[in-house]
């Protein structure tokens, strides 16, 4: 066992600042469970949102030594602790309290993005005919638990705060989904261009870096979202037909 101190953030809306705790640490512990022994001995009322502790529900993220991280998933031996580790809530989402932020805001721009809506059936029993490499292109997509730390790393969202005008990498993942499902009949790129502000992303990357299911998010998602807006929207010739056919 040693000793490490924990810089947490506790406040509200109104403000707040860092607290430093300093508690005993031992071989394979998490920063969640730092949290949870200083919530239990010292700070009993910290708040900290958290569920599964097994890096499939999203709930827990935060930002430790100014990274979004899932704390569950970071373990204490990657971090320096010969120095204090800072924990503070994502700063994309409006404070609550402590280590807890709204995300509300999340779950309104998902209501806002055109749902799916599959071709008739083509076979005789009801049923559709789709390439296995069609499908395959999909499913890394369905992996996100929406943790929404691609949200909070997100330059637009985090330093901008555009969030009425761009609904960032998660729901861009989530469009990819439906856009590119060999089913889906709907044309969403109008949207993605004047409602969505796809065009606001400039591919750092950084929201595909901190991905804790690895989700390809820029070059799978965004990328080709992109190019499906120019292609319909912006090609000289595609604009031109478009005309004749109105």
């Amino acid at each position: 066992m040693s000793s490490a101190t924990f810089r947490i953030w506790r406040g509200t809306a109104e403000g707040g600042g860092f607290e430093d705790y300093a508690t005993e640490v031992s071989e394979g512990m998490v920063v969640l469970d730092a949290v949870h022994q200083i919530q239990a001995e010292q700070a009993n009322d910290l708040a900290v949102r958290w569920n599964c502790k097994a890096g499939k529900c999203g709930s827990c993220s935060a930002e430790v030594n100014g990274n979004p991280k899932l704390m569950c998933m970071t373990r204490l031996d990657s971090l320096p602790l010969d120095q204090p580790v800072s924990i503070e809530p994502m700063q994309a989402f409006p404070a609550l309290r402590d280590l807890v932020t709204d995300v509300s805001w999340n779950y309104e721009v998902k209501k806002g993005i055109k749902p799916f809506a599959p071709r008739e059936p083509d076979a005789p029993d009801g049923t559709w005919r789709v390439a296995q490499h069609d499908v395959e292109r999909v499913q890394e997509f369905r992996k996100c638990i929406e943790c929404f730390l691609c949200q909070d790393v997100c330059h637009v969202l985090r330093d901008h705060r555009l969030h009425g005008e761009f609904i960032g990498p998660r729901f861009f993942v989530y469009s990819a989904a439906l856009e590119m499902h060999p089913l889906d009949t709907v044309d969403r790129t109008g949207e993605l261009a004047n409602d969505h502000g796809v065009g606001y992303c400039n591919i750092t990357k950084c929201c595909t870096k901190v991905c804790p299911e690895e989700i390809t998010i820029t070059d799978n998602a965004i990328i080709p979202l992109k190019e499906r807006v120019v292609d319909k929207m912006y090609d000289p010739l595609t604009k031109l037909l478009r005309m004749f056919k109105t």
